[in-house]
């Protein structure tokens, strides 16, 4: 996947990291297919490297400095180093050893790090080709993994590391504020306006109390993110997006409110969630409403251009704002 915010280093950049992370020992002779880039990425570059013992191991670097990203993204790779620090101590879900990670810019305008390479393929990737019966299996244990991980207890709601909100109420506002401050900031039209959007969600935001623990959410945990071997997942990738807050967010429930996420009855069959009352049936509806206005806003952050996912996510938008009361079509 194209997006400006991929920050893709010289080969010699590249050579100089390898050698502060494993040690000259460990570096390429010029000339050798020792690093290629990974594609299916939408936000980071991500390299898959070769070292001088054999090891294969993946880079994966922040975007340039000068380039505008969200104001969720922002500090984005020190949210995922600390999510992969507490998935690893608090849980037995597959990731990623972080190897080496070095914020100093000093080799790179931006902050990087190694990790080990998982050699499997992406789940996203072949779903086409499986099975119902494969396909079900994997969403099952999708789900089990995302019970896993929401076990993991925050001592506030909002970001890993830094300032969060007493509440949930608090913590998601200022997550659909942020949305829509970014989207009005650069002209990203939506569906009915931003003030429509800002109303509909007040009206429901009494729902958002229900919610009192704070809890690991991946948030980003779809297919594309998942990868499988033998009929298994090995690794969960990408988890730069998580925080504390309701598990109920994941996007794994977002198909019980809108069939255009896919069909969750497995994934919901996994995650052994019993079916969701009024209230969180509307917690849903807004967690869906904010993901849509995310894939809406960011198609600008990434300069795409191409209109389709544009177009498609405000047809998100316009179908849970009208579940939500909001206008129709």
């Amino acid at each position: 996947m194209e997006s400006i915010t991929k920050n893709r280093q010289s080969v010699e950049a590249v050579r100089t990291m390898v050698t502060r992370a494993y040690g000259p020992d460990e570096v390429c002779e010029a000339g050798e297919d020792w690093v290629s880039e990974l594609s299916d990425g939408w936000f980071n570059v991500v390299y898959r490297i070769r070292l001088r013992s054999g090891a294969r191991v993946a880079l994966k670097i922040a975007p340039p400095p000068d380039v505008e990203v969200m104001t969720y993204e922002r500090g984005a790779m020190a949210t995922e180093l600390e999510a992969l620090r507490l998935i690893r101590e608090h849980t037995k879900v597959p990731v990623p050893e972080v190897d080496f990670a070095d914020r100093t810019h000093e080799v790179c305008d931006a902050d990087y790090f190694f990790m080990t390479y998982v050699d499997a393929d992406n789940l996203n990737s072949v779903s086409d080709s499986l099975a119902t019966a494969e396909s079900d299996a994997y969403a099952e244990a999708l789900g089990a993994v995302t019970r896993e991980l929401n076990t993991i207890p925050g001592p506030a709601f909002g970001p890993l590391s830094g300032q969060g909100d007493s509440t949930w109420r608090a913590a998601f506002l200022r997550m659909v504020g942020e949305l829509l401050g970014d989207g009005e900031r650069c002209g990203v039209v939506v569906p009915h306006g931003y003030d429509v959007i800002r109303d509909v969600v007040a009206a429901h935001a009494d729902s958002l109390d229900e919610v009192t623990e704070p809890r690991f959410v991946e948030w980003d945990l779809w297919p594309g993110n998942c990868m499988v071997r033998d009929g298994r997942i090995v690794a969960i990738i990408d988890h730069e997006r998580a925080f504390y807050g309701d598990p109920l967010m994941e996007f794994g429930f977002a198909g019980t409110e809108s069939s255009a996420y896919g069909d969750a009855t497995a994934f919901t069959r996994g995650y052994g969630h019993r079916p969701c009352t009024s209230a969180e049936r509307i917690r849903r509806r807004l967690y869906n409403l904010h993901l849509a206005l995310v894939q809406v806003i960011e198609t600008d952050f990434r300069a795409h251009t191409g209109t389709e996912q544009y177009d498609w996510a405000c047809e998100r938008l316009r179908e849970t704002l009208a579940l939500l009361g909001g206008p129709a079509h």
